[in-house]
């Protein structure tokens, strides 16, 4: 498995668009597409564990993909706007270690 960290992500989604003269879209262009793609996802998550099943028209998609999408499309829109992801990530699992730390029941560990 070819694992990457996140600033390789964002690397190889700059390099991706780069090569393309219309480059990254607007960040309201953005937004519409990440608020498309999850829908997308969402659509996939109903099918397969909610109560619509697909119908035998619909393509098979699988949320592994549309999780792919979903990624790169935040990837992009990071990109546009020079947010660099792991110090957006950093930031917010500060927040959830120190505002959030007593909001949901931890798991014991066991003593021997």
């Amino acid at each position: 498995m070819n694992e990457r960290t996140m600033k390789e992500m964002q690397n190889a989604v700059d390099e991706y668009i780069g090569q393309f003269k219309e480059g990254y879209f607007s960040p309201l262009s953005m937004l519409a597409r990440m608020t498309e793609e999850l829908g997308e996802l969402s659509r996939e998550v109903n099918h397969r564990y909610g109560e619509k099943p697909k119908k035998s028209s619909e393509d098979e998609q699988t949320i592994e993909e549309e999780l792919g999408d979903l990624l790169f499309v935040v990837i992009c829109f990071a990109n546009s706007l020079h947010i660099d992801l792991d110090e957006a990530l950093r930031i917010v699992m500060d927040k959830f270690n120190t505002r959030d730390k007593d909001r949901w029941t931890r798991i014991e560990e066991e003593t021997e």
